[in-house]
């Protein structure tokens, strides 16, 4: 097999501006996700089944169906609603968004619940409201917790991006298969593109390892 350099060459700046993309999709993806997922946790979590119904259902649907076909429906059936033609950046973090919103809430939900439930009654105890205790004493205890499976989230959405090349956004993906399109070659723009993302992911990896090794020694 012999291996076409002057592909990836001819392709590197269009692959940078992908990796961009990408990284950018990925980080809109999971801080609008953390803002939602938080709600939709404390949601899930309340007493009254009529409140806690939506918030359930919220999560089995994002969790129980492909992230291919929630794209597909957000990009085809609901950004279009609001504009017109649909901009598949907006509607890859629309579906990012909402996707990872439904995992983090399971995140959040988990982190408070692993928390002694004696840590909210001496706060309460000492005149503080649930919120104030929610905010002031389990939230802080929790996040440590929560570090890990949420350095995770972001790893599984930074490769779950690459599917916006479904709906043609420009992010790496997306340049790897006009790559291969135009020069009808497989290995040169997919082994590229793939050894992007190992870059990106194992990155991300060491990172969140190093930032959990400083929260334990604090």
């Amino acid at each position: 097999m012999d291996i076409r350099f002057d592909i990836i060459v001819d392709y590197m700046p269009l692959f940078l501006k992908g990796t961009l993309l990408t990284i950018g999709l990925a980080l809109a993806g999971v801080t609008i996700g953390l803002i939602f997922g938080l709600l939709i946790g404390l949601g899930k979590m309340s007493s009254n089944p009529l409140i806690r119904f939506p918030f359930v259902w919220y999560i089995n649907i994002f969790r129980g169906t492909p992230f291919l076909v929630q794209i597909l429906l957000i990009h085809f059936g609901v950004v279009p609603l609001f504009m017109t033609p649909a901009n598949p950046i907006v509607s890859a973090i629309i579906a990012l968004s909402l996707n990872s919103a439904a995992y983090i809430a399971e995140i959040f939900r988990a982190g408070i619940q692993s928390i002694d439930k004696g840590q909210m009654e001496a706060a309460r105890s000492l005149g503080m409201s649930h919120i104030q205790a929610m905010k002031l004493v389990i939230l802080p205890q929790a996040v440590k917790r929560m570090i890990p499976p949420l350095g995770n989230e972001f790893i599984v959405l930074l490769k779950e991006t690459s599917l916006a090349a479904i709906i043609a956004a420009p992010e790496l993906m997306y340049w790897g298969r006009v790559a291969g399109g135009q020069y009808m070659r497989v290995w040169e723009p997919y082994l590229t593109a793939a050894a992007i993302y190992l870059v990106l992911t194992l990155s991300l990896t060491y990172l969140m390892d190093y930032i959990e090794r400083r929260m334990k020694t604090e």
